[in-house]
């Protein structure tokens, strides 16, 4: 019997247009009644959820945000995980000689150094304005929190994420965690940060196993979670990759994939 579901957001539990449809806002109803925990899994910060979670009824469930850097329970962090000061200035220089917009995301704020298209695009996904200031004033304000950012963004051309991750992967597999949540997005955090380690986490905290849980994602931080599951689903939109790594392949995001998929596997 399932008890809880990990539930990413963008590419899954939202349509393009950034909407929840009605029959998944039912099922996960119905997934409430009978007291099978829902927890949104993304990529996103904290405040880029809220409205989201209120919209599907999720409000004051734990929370996984930032690919799993910060984790809340009854709105409290329980968990964060941080890059270190020095080497979050090595990327900010390596990235230097590419056409990148990089945001550096720390708890409810962020920061970049010039809004563009990229700044203003996610901006529109939460209330908390961006921090627009020189990298080296974000660095001060971290070294005297004596804290770093939970997550680095790094936005480009297809092409260039692909070149840049590898390259970070070279010099830091052993510090960081890297990788794609869509193809022009490069997800940056401590080694210690995914959303694998989120969904074990939760798991020992709410005395669950693996195989008592179901988690949906589409794309590639999502493929570790969807792996480890009793139940991994992968979205009909997700890459190949990911698709290969689930158990059952439902339908994508704009077609009521989540409502299919639970429907399905829970017969509710």
């Amino acid at each position: 019997m399932y008890k809880i579901i990990f539930l990413d957001i963008d590419g899954t539990l939202i349509k393009s247009d950034h909407t929840i449809s009605e029959a998944t806002i039912d099922i996960i109803q119905k997934l409430k009644e009978n007291q099978i925990l829902v927890v949104l899994v993304s990529a996103r910060p904290i405040h880029g959820m809220i409205k989201i979670a209120e919209e599907a009824g999720l409000q004051g469930f734990p929370a996984v945000s930032l690919n799993g850097a910060l984790i809340f329970i009854n709105e409290k962090v329980v968990f964060e995980s941080v890059i270190e000061i020095n080497v979050t200035r090595r990327i900010y220089d390596y990235l230097k000689q590419y056409h990148t917009t990089p945001i550096f995301y720390n708890q409810h704020s962020w920061f970049s150094e010039m809004p563009d298209y990229h700044t203003r695009y996610e901006q529109k996904i939460t209330d908390v304005p961006i921090t627009i200031e020189s990298f080296n004033n974000t660095i001060q304000y971290w070294q005297k929190q004596n804290s770093g950012p939970n997550k680095i963004l790094v936005i480009s051309e297809e092409s260039e994420i692909n070149e840049i991750k590898n390259n970070l992967t070279g010099q830091f597999s052993d510090r960081l965690n890297i990788l794609t949540s869509k193809q022009t997005y490069l997800e940056i955090m401590n080694r210690e940060a995914s959303k694998l380690t989120a969904v074990k986490y939760l798991l020992k905290q709410f005395n669950l196993n693996r195989e008592e849980a179901i988690a949906i994602g589409d794309h590639f931080n999502d493929k570790e979670m969807i792996q480890f599951a009793g139940m991994g689903i992968a979205m009909g939109n997700s890459p190949d990759e990911v698709k290969v790594a689930a158990d059952y392949v439902t339908d994508t995001n704009n077609h009521d994939g989540v409502f299919k998929a639970i429907q399905h596997i829970m017969q509710l």
